[in-house]
């Protein structure tokens, strides 16, 4: 039997060292993101699926073709596989609880007209929708307080994350992670693609796509910035520039909030830390 009418399957496992560093290097190249030693079985993992969809023989073979100039929407495809898009719905807590308790008040006695606040790696949009569920539920228990109109802005690298966060619309499984009961019903409706957020937290928001590692120009000034949970995936030179050019993102008298094992230290000295009790911010030094 002619073996061509029936090919080995692609053994779209292999990934030499050699390929493995290319990969490696492009990644940090593309999009800041320091993958590190020994993961070759999460890139045979994320990349599996692009194997099969462009045709390729093997992980290194497409690794290979990047290397030799491939396609901007390979490139892409690649970056979209290999970003991490773990979240969950006010993740942490603390974060959201100081954000109505300590920093909403503060901003409110302040009588701005706007409060803009950033949310960077947004991913699917849980975090940028948490903030404005936050807004919500703190102008229904404080009428009349924050008079300032609040605009929320999500980014990501991931086209297809900001494609779902733009619908607003998930399914069950993206719904239980971190959400009430409470909080499904108030701020959500059964629709045919899944549960439909409303329209009063999607209209404080807009999401546009973003490499960490590009200008913020174009992206304005914020008075609060949600970059949490992914400085832990760049270098130190790369994690310093991403905060230096966030502190100068930050209006004055401005927060940044980072995950709970991220800090400024050792990368930076543009930001001081705020003791808020149930947590730290920083804001910029004066």
């Amino acid at each position: 039997m002619d073996s061509s009418l029936n090919p080995k399957p692609a053994d779209s496992g292999a990934l030499s060292d050699a390929d493995y560093q290319a990969l490696c290097a492009f990644l940090e190249s593309a999009s800041g993101i320091v993958l590190g030693d020994n993961k070759h079985y999460l890139v045979v993992s994320r990349l599996g699926r692009l194997v099969k969809e462009h045709d390729f023989a093997s992980v290194g073979e497409l690794v290979r073709k990047l290397d030799k100039g491939a396609s901007m929407r390979l490139r892409q495809d690649v970056v979209d596989a290999m970003t991490t898009n773990e979240t969950m719905w006010f993740r942490d807590t603390y974060p959201f609880e100081l954000l109505s308790e300590k920093l909403l008040p503060e901003f409110a006695r302040r009588e701005a007209s706007r409060l803009r606040i950033w949310s960077a790696a947004c991913s699917s949009g849980q975090e940028s929708y948490s903030i404005s569920m936050t807004i919500s539920e703190f102008n229904q228990k404080n009428p009349g307080l924050l008079r300032s109109s609040v605009e929320i802005v999500g980014t990501d690298i991931s086209p297809s994350m900001l494609e779902i966060a733009r619908t607003a619309c998930y399914d069950d499984l993206f719904i239980g992670r971190g959400l009430s009961e409470e909080r499904r019903q108030r701020f959500f409706r059964q629709a045919p693609c899944g549960w439909q957020l409303t329209d009063e937290v999607r209209a404080r928001t807009r999401f546009s796509e973003l490499n960490l590692m590009a200008s913020y120009a174009l992206l304005g000034r914020f008075d609060i910035i949600f970059c949490r949970n992914v400085l832990i995936y760049f270098s130190a030179e790369s994690k310093r520039d991403i905060l230096e050019r966030m502190a100068q993102a930050l209006n004055p008298g401005g927060y940044l909030f980072l995950g709970g094992s991220e800090s400024p230290t050792g990368y930076t000295e543009v930001f001081e830390p705020v003791n808020l009790g149930r947590g730290v911010v920083y804001r910029p030094r004066r």
